[in-house]
């Protein structure tokens, strides 16, 4: 599973830097594999209201967001926001990143897609203040709280420190450590007992998503999805996009990665492939499945429905029988 997290703060060696380091150590610590954006270090274009997205459910401006933002949200399991309080609300380059995310918001609502993480996605708030006023963060709280909604994650809760200004009033506060230790613990237990199951075929643009979608959508609870393929290519098949979308289910943002990459991050325990066997490698005690599904690129998209059906009747057959 991925952590996921976003820092905001333009300092090098901030407080809520220090923060969310320390909640994703700990979260390595448990097992997870994390991963940090800093947003003031990227080339992020703040919104400027072209509606496409509410039309057709895509951001057309080209940036970090787009392109690399985007994927990883809707990879993580649990979306971290990092940022000191600026004016009762997070730093303007993290709220740029929010603002970006209205393509989510428009799937989710205007388009009725279903984000099939978003079952088990958790999101959670860090953050710091150099003052101590009553409601210093309630604008941030509410903020965050429509955001997670947004793309597809529940808010589990935050840390919030007032008082914090000097750069290294974070790192001597008192109970920051069992703090996190225990924010930490809370979000990932429900991930805990998950079997990881990897779905693989050779480019990772169409049968192995198909199957990793159905599975997170059914069985996200019970299932750590894992999919990638031997020779992935740059892109997944629109006609698999969209025969998933006649489901209500939506693949928007899912990036084709490399089998050899995803392996040595995440050790599957249950291996199903899809006509690549002779290419996918062998994990010590994994236990491998090929379903020997004919590759549906570049044939009639009634072909791609009839894969789509196949793949979703033995996807809930695997779950019965795994779990």
């Amino acid at each position: 599973m991925l952590v996921l997290g976003l820092q905001g703060s333009p300092r090098k060696k901030g407080n809520s830097k220090f923060l969310l380091e320390r909640f994703m150590k700990t979260a390595e610590n448990m097992g997870a594999r994390t991963h940090i954006v800093d947003v003031t270090r990227k080339n992020i274009i703040p919104c400027k209201e072209y509606v496409v997205c509410e039309k057709k459910g895509y951001c057309p401006i080209e940036d970090d967001v787009r392109d690399e933002i985007y994927p990883l949200l809707r990879q993580a399991e649990v979306v971290v926001l990092a940022t000191p309080i600026f004016f009762y609300n997070m730093t303007a380059q993290l709220k740029a990143v929010v603002d970006r995310c209205q393509t989510f918001w428009a799937r989710k609502y205007l388009l009725k897609l279903k984000d099939p993480g978003a079952n088990m996605r958790r999101g959670f708030l860090l953050s710091v203040a150099a003052t101590r006023g009553k409601n210093l963060f309630e604008g941030l709280n509410l903020t965050t709280q429509y955001f997670f909604d947004a793309i597809g994650a529940k808010f589990e809760g935050s840390l919030t420190y007032r008082g914090i200004e000097g750069p290294k009033d974070m790192a001597g506060h008192p109970t920051v450590q069992d703090d996190v230790a225990k924010a930490v613990q809370g979000i990932l237990q429900p991930f805990g007992n998950r079997k990881k199951v990897l779905f693989a075929c050779r480019e990772n643009a169409c049968r192995s998503q198909m199957a990793s979608a159905f599975a997170q959508s059914l069985a996200g609870d019970k299932l750590d999805v894992l999919n990638a393929g031997s020779q992935p290519v740059e892109q997944i098949q629109p006609d698999m996009v969209a025969v998933m979308h006649e489901k209500g289910i939506d693949m928007g943002f899912r990036t084709p990665q490399k089998l050899d990459d995803v392996i040595s991050q995440d050790t599957p325990e249950i291996i199903v492939t899809m006509g690549c066997a002779e290419q996918c490698p062998a994990v010590a005690g994994a236990r491998k499945l090929d379903w020997d599904l004919p590759d549906p690129a570049g044939k009639p998209i009634e072909f791609m429905r009839e894969v789509r059906d196949e793949i979703e009747k033995r996807v809930q057959n695997l779950i019965s029988e795994i779990t």
